[in-house]
């Protein structure tokens, strides 16, 4: 969540033209007996169960090999060997760290500061280099829910943003084709935000002390209790489901527990304390979910909505901008039959969606704009795409977007004129030099860049509009 009313980014398909052991080596053994070949696994007792109800879907066979779900093919080499596939009866559990950082045990980080984790992504498809859609809460689970840019979807426009009705989120694409779903939150903002949308089952963790600045609550141990409830319940041995839990206490404040650390007193001492905390009841659900009679048919997938900052171009916390701590997060995905291995091709994630809906066989809603990762989490080659930041304008916050292709990342930011930065990430990573404007590097980044902006159907919000928009609102009752 934000820290005061006031991520990472958009696969675009058809734009710039241009251009978890579950951390238990039992889980892992587990998954590695179902490498199995396409259609080799046969329908599992809860398919068997759903019986004609069970959904129509493109398989992920055809997927891989271009054919379309209408019969159709596409430009896949018909040749291509036979991979691994995700089997028929796979149930997907997203786990959600608010402000969960890059820069982990597991990428490198000298501090253990998340044992649990870091087991999960020795046995994980790790995405080295993911980004959040967007830079808080707020647009960046909206982007993620809906596989989109947050400016192509309906929104109130206010910080702590209500998301209208016609949105599809893919949680109601899996739910039309009868997979249970439920989830569960640790923060107010989740009961007001439509982040429920297709949601079976939702629930926020009770008793919750509201600021709209920071967040004071310590909710790890009773949002674990949640999960395992919802996720024990007997009608999930015999039915299909997805499930999501959004852990929040990473974010500030950074609240001191009892025999963790303490590290340090700096910031990121701190923050890196609520980590272990967090990472200590993430690492107990993961055990939850190993005990389960679905345990081993199941896929897990961790990420963060984004990351933090501690002075990075002078900024604490996140929000308000674009810069690679902030929008720069893990991506693991622990999935039966896919063998452990790191994907440093920059990823979104825009791309969960479609991602989610074909591990479960279900076809992607027409409307997302990510591309599915099940391919390569399962052996295909991770091509180089290119990456969409989105930060639309709020009641707190003027607009951003970013483009990265490759090394180069361009920010715009919505000042008149626009102002545009383009950096070259491998030898600039912490975004401090921006390139000469007239570069041909820049000169191409602009270039890609307008056709990012002519493909994206960006809608204004439809209740926070001018007077509004930016803190106008503050500024026109005298405020500053």
């Amino acid at each position: 969540m934000p820290a005061r009313p006031s991520a990472l980014v958009t696969a675009i398909r058809g734009v710039a033209p241009r251009a978890f052991a579950i951390a238990l080596a039992a889980h892992a053994a587990a998954c590695s007996r179902h490498e199995i070949d396409a259609g080799a696994h046969g329908p599992s007792p809860r398919a068997a169960a759903k019986g004609a109800g069970a959904p129509a879907f493109a398989s992920p066979e055809a997927a891989r090999s271009g054919a379309r779900a209408d019969g159709g093919v596409g430009d896949a080499s018909a040749a291509e060997p036979a991979r691994a596939a995700p089997p028929k009866d796979l149930d997907v559990v997203l786990i959600t760290i608010d402000c969960l950082r890059a820069d982990m045990p597991w990428a490198g980080y000298a501090r253990p500061i998340a044992p649990r984790l870091t087991a999960f992504a020795e046995h994980a498809v790790d995405y080295t280099r993911a980004y959040s859609v967007s830079s808080y809460t707020s647009m960046s689970l909206g982007g993620l829910l809906a596989g989109k840019t947050p400016g192509q979807l309906s929104r109130d426009g206010y910080f702590f943003g209500t998301y209208g009705k016609d949105n599809v989120f893919f949680p109601e694409v899996l739910q039309r084709e009868g997979v249970g779903t439920l989830g569960a939150a640790a923060h107010g903002y989740f009961k007001t935000a439509k982040f429920d949308q297709g949601f079976d089952a939702w629930e926020v963790v009770p008793g919750l002390k509201w600021s709209n600045t920071t967040d004071e609550n310590v909710t790890s141990p009773e949002l674990e209790k949640i999960a395992e409830r919802l996720l024990g319940d007997p009608a999930l041995d015999t039915k299909r489901f997805f499930a999501w839990f959004h852990f929040l206490d990473p974010h500030d404040q950074y609240v001191a527990h009892e025999g963790i650390g303490p590290y340090g007193k700096t910031a990121r001492d701190r923050y890196d304390a609520e980590v272990t905390f967090t990472d200590r009841y993430v690492g107990q659900l993961f055990d939850f979910i190993a005990a389960r009679p679905w345990g081993k048919r199941t896929a897990i997938v961790v990420t963060a909505d984004h990351g933090e900052a501690f002075g990075d171009h002078g900024r604490y916390l996140h929000g308000f901008e674009l810069w690679e701590s902030l929008v720069r997060v893990p991506l693991l995905v622990q999935a039966p039959g896919a063998a452990p291995r790191k994907i440093d091709a920059r990823r979104s994630a825009v791309d969960l969606a479609p991602t989610i809906v074909e591990l479960m066989g279900v076809r992607p809603a027409p409307s997302f704009d990510g591309k599915s990762l099940v391919p390569e989490i399962y052996g295909a080659p991770a091509e180089e795409r290119d990456v969409v930041l989105d930060l639309p304008a709020t009641s707190d916050n003027d607009k951003r977007r970013a483009l990265i292709h490759g090394k180069y990342k361009l920010i715009a930011s919505n000042t008149k004129p626009t102002y545009i930065q383009v950096f070259d990430l491998d030898a600039d990573p912490d975004e401090k030099a921006p390139l000469p404007p007239r570069s041909p590097e820049a000169e191409e980044m602009r270039a890609r860049f307008k056709d990012v902006e002519r493909a994206l159907r960006d809608i204004p919000a439809y209740q926070c509009k001018e007077n509004c928009l930016n803190g106008a609102y503050a500024r026109k009752d005298g405020g500053s």
